[in-house]
């Protein structure tokens, strides 16, 4: 008989834990426990079991193997601000992260409530999530969620006021000493600086990478002082306004938001200034509705969210294989130069 007629052979049964446990002659939950290396199984009971998984070249499969580590192949992302602008693309990396790991995400929104998030925290722990990302919705220090949880935690964006804990955090230092840098590289040395509340640690910061940079260019900066205001366009226009009646020789405005640099844009247009043949413009975000819909489009500083949310993933998983880590950890920036900036020549 041809062997094509004999139809095809059954296909293998793969192995499961239930005939492990047959063989060694003991429960599923404590076959489960022998080989997971729990205390409350007895050692020739472990031997055995150990024994009849290599007689049946038992592999679990990923499920499994979260079983047999205590796992539920879950993680919480608890954030504060859902419909924030910053808040969006961390959760789009951590997922992405989790996602390549086939790891089931619970997300929750707090709303900036501390009752609401301490409700939803205790929600999380009682599906025995394996562990959390904390998100905050700026870059201020944000309180602990202490140290007696269970589950690792990773902090991202908001860093924690607790060392202990581990945070990432985007470098805004570096991104406004960036800024400034790529300003100097364009031949501008009238360059001044439109930033939000000074309140915020993302203005202190980015005024601090502002500062680092003119000193090392051997430039001061122009109109007399950073110019602190609010995070809107109607700021950076009235800023600009400001500042043109200062320093009317000014060449350059670094603006901590893109949405300041799009009314220091309006404001210039406004005075009759040409960008970036009399002044070159820099921004912060990299918000593309407000960067690309600029004319002239604009260079703006990106502070890498997405990446953000997928390193934050990454040391969680870290975290609950067992290698803890604190303290914080700073995400690098990056310039994306466009029409709002350009050399100047001679």
């Amino acid at each position: 008989m041809d062997p094509k007629d004999r139809g095809a052979a059954p296909a293998k049964r793969n192995v499961t834990l239930t005939d492990v446990a047959r063989l060694a002659g003991v429960s599923v939950a404590t076959a489960s426990k022998a080989l997971n290396g729990r205390d409350q199984v007895k050692a020739e009971t472990r031997a055995r079991v150990v024994e009849a998984a290599e007689r049946l070249a038992f592999q679990p499969n990923a499920l499994a193997r979260g079983l047999l580590a205590g796992r539920t192949g879950t993680v919480g992302l608890l954030t504060s601000d859902l419909e924030g602008r910053f808040v969006i693309p961390i959760l789009m990396g951590a997922e992405d992260a989790f996602g390549a790991g086939r790891v089931s995400v619970f997300l929750c929104d707090a709303r900036g409530d501390a009752i609401r998030e301490q409700y939803h925290l205790q929600a999380l722990l009682s599906r025995r999530v394996d562990g959390l990302i904390v998100v905050g919705q700026q870059t201020d220090p944000r309180p602990s969620l202490g140290q007696k949880l269970p589950v690792p935690v990773v902090y991202a964006y908001a860093p924690s006021l607790d060392e202990r804990d581990l945070s990432i955090t985007p470098d805004n230092v570096s991104g406004g000493r960036m800024a400034v840098e790529h300003l100097v590289a364009c031949g501008r040395r009238r360059i001044a600086h439109v930033s939000g509340n000074p309140m915020y640690a993302a203005a202190q910061d980015r005024a601090a990478g502002v500062t680092v940079a003119l000193d090392a260019a051997g430039l001061e900066l122009a109109g007399d002082g950073v110019l602190f205001g609010e995070w809107s366009e109607r700021w950076g226009r009235t800023a600009t306004t400001m500042l043109l009646a200062r320093d009317p020789e000014v060449d350059a405005i670094f603006a901590a938001s893109d949405q300041i640099a799009r009314g220091v844009l309006d404001a210039l247009r406004e005075h009759g200034r040409d960008v970036p043949g009399d002044v070159a413009v820099v921004g912060f975000d990299n918000w593309e509705p407000f960067a690309l819909g600029a004319r002239p489009t604009l260079t703006s500083v990106d502070n890498n969210l997405e990446a953000l949310g997928r390193y934050a993933a990454q040391r969680l998983f870290t975290a609950i294989d067992g290698t803890s880590a604190s303290g914080t950890e700073r995400m690098p920036c990056r310039l994306l130069p466009r029409e709002s900036t350009a050399p100047t020549l001679g």
